[in-house]
């Protein structure tokens, strides 16, 4: 086949917290001040401040004394690190860590936990829910300089890393040893690896490969008492006792600091086809994923679809190009194996079934790597595109796949013209549905209209407040619409007994009582 063929034809903490929001009179916490144009996190969610201890200057003159170089106090250096890349968030911190090893996070957390300070820990900062930076002045300790790589076993596929290895760098290395990563995201040029299992991030890869709890091997955690927990195995079969790092996956930092990662690692597939097709209706890329499924079967890797709306932002803020033009909705779909004949003979099959039975209108195939990125491109890009829309309104939603695309329509009539466009893409062969929702600026009377009707709809459909994202600052009172009050109750025990004190990453992942007072 060529290498390019065309085919033609919550709710009442969030009222509480809204009709309190702005109080006159009330003064900004230190560190506050700087650049205007993104609200503090406490003042625009009135949230009131745990009674954690104060920096000093003893505690900056111990952290200088234990990583000289290291320690940034300047306001308009730590200005990067307060404010999340969606620009949707941002906190006061007056002072950013940066450890290189493991030892050093803990008698970073020793003396904090000691002290009573609060920590936010921080990867690339990529997450979309607010949970990688700070909602008032918690220290920043951040695991960029954290980024070795400790071993890479040939033989069993199982990459050791530090929690700061950039996800990228980490595929470069793989590759050139005729391996990947498990998972792949549009944000792999900037995230942490520890990042990413700290939020049990799922990504492109997930319907082939799985998500992290199955892939990461082990862990080297630090405890908020800066206790080391070395649970770093690099075996694949190992049943002796509690498995106590399925813990830290998801936990967002709020029950230990990820310091380094043991994961398996697949073998890079010999030849990876792309297809980029247009569909009619949401009932037809149904049914094509379906025929998808049945045909390619075992070398079927990914299967993401987005609406027209979402093409229309690619291409005129990015200036993108589409090979597939006039469709209600696109489907792109990888084939990852060993033998490109039988792949390509695989997909060319399946591609006839789809255009004879009216599945698929129109369509294209990329074999070779310059196309292939090419055409991930349109639908990886889609998040930056959004950024230049004004206001994003984010939700990372599970759904039974029949029902994924109906929340969106309901949404596009719920708001009419309040908002500025409602578009709908995601991972579809996994129910992944990623609703956005766009405005000049942000509109209090928008989030109310958006706020809690996405999360009750979903809990009536059985689904989840949060696939792949997490539940960080922006949706930790929700987490009721996806789990019983007696499985929250627990996860708080939890938190209660690894961290006593609450120092880490606090105002995160768990609810807590209604919050009424500004920073």
């Amino acid at each position: 086949m060529a290498a390019a063929v065309v085919w033609r034809r919550g709710a009442a903490w969030l009222r509480s917290c809204r009709a309190n929001r702005e109080l006159p009179g009330v003064p900004r916490a230190r560190g506050c001040a700087g650049s205007r144009e993104v609200v503090p996190t406490c003042e625009r969610y009135a949230v009131r401040r745990l009674p954690f201890a104060r920096l000093a200057d003893g505690d900056v003159a111990f952290f200088e004394r234990l990583m000289p170089g290291r320690v940034i106090t300047g306001e308009e250096e730590v200005k990067p690190f307060n404010v999340d890349w969606l620009k949707s968030v941002r906190g006061c911190s007056q002072l950013v860590l940066k450890p290189q090893t493991t030892a050093e996070v803990s008698q970073i957390l020793r003396y904090c936990h000691e002290r009573n300070l609060a920590v936010s820990p921080q990867g690339g900062n990529t997450g979309l829910v607010g949970g990688s930076v700070p909602v008032f002045d918690e220290i920043i300790l951040s695991t960029a300089l954290m980024n070795q790589i400790i071993s890479f076993d040939k033989v069993s596929g199982i990459l050791v890393c530090q929690a700061g290895c950039v996800l990228e760098r980490l595929s470069e290395y793989l590759e050139e040893q005729g391996f990947i990563m498990p998972l792949d995201l549009g944000a792999k040029g900037s995230c942490h690896i520890g990042g990413n299992v700290a939020t049990n991030a799922g990504g492109l890869r997930l319907l082939r490969y799985g998500s992290l709890r199955g892939t990461v091997l082990g862990l080297q955690v630090v405890l908020a008492d800066g206790s080391a927990l070395d649970c770093l195995t690099s075996l694949r079969k190992d049943n002796t006792g509690y498995d106590l790092k399925q813990l830290f996956i998801g936990s967002e930092g709020t029950l230990g600091v990820i310091t380094a990662v043991s994961i398996l690692c697949p073998q890079r597939p010999k030849a990876v086809n792309v297809a980029f097709l247009g569909c009619q209706s949401f009932a037809k890329v149904l049914e094509t994923f379906t025929t998808c499924r049945a045909m390619l079967g075992e070398i079927l890797s990914a299967y993401e679809f987005m609406d027209e709306k979402c093409m229309e932002l690619v291409e005129t803020h990015l200036k993108l190009s589409s090979p597939v033009a006039d469709s209600p909705f696109y489907v792109l779909i990888e084939t990852s194996g060993s033998n490109s004949t039988h792949d390509e003979e695989k997909l060319h099959n399946f591609l006839e079934r789809a255009m004879a039975s009216g599945l698929v209108t129109d369509g294209t195939v990329a074999t070779d790597e310059k196309k292939i990125k090419v055409l991930w491109s349109l639908r990886e890009r889609i998040t930056e595109a959004l950024t230049h829309e004004g206001y994003v309104y984010k939700y990372d939603i599970s759904l039974p796949v029949g029902k994924l695309y109906d929340l969106v329509t309901d949404m596009r009539v719920r708001l009419g013209q309040s908002a500025k466009n409602v578009v709908g893409y995601g991972h579809l062969g996994d129910g992944n549905l990623h609703l956005n929702i766009t405005a000049e600026s942000y509109s209090h009377s928008l989030l109310e209209a958006i706020e809690p009707f996405v999360y009750e709809w979903t809990a009536r459909c059985s689904g989840s407040i949060s696939a792949e994202h997490g539940l960080g600052f922006k949706k930790r009172h929700f987490i009721h619409y996806s789990k019983p009050h007696e499985a929250v109750l627990l996860m708080q025990q939890f938190k209660a007994m690894l961290d006593p004190k609450g120092i880490l990453n606090p105002y995160k992942t768990l609810p807590s009582a209604p919050d009424r007072s500004t920073c």
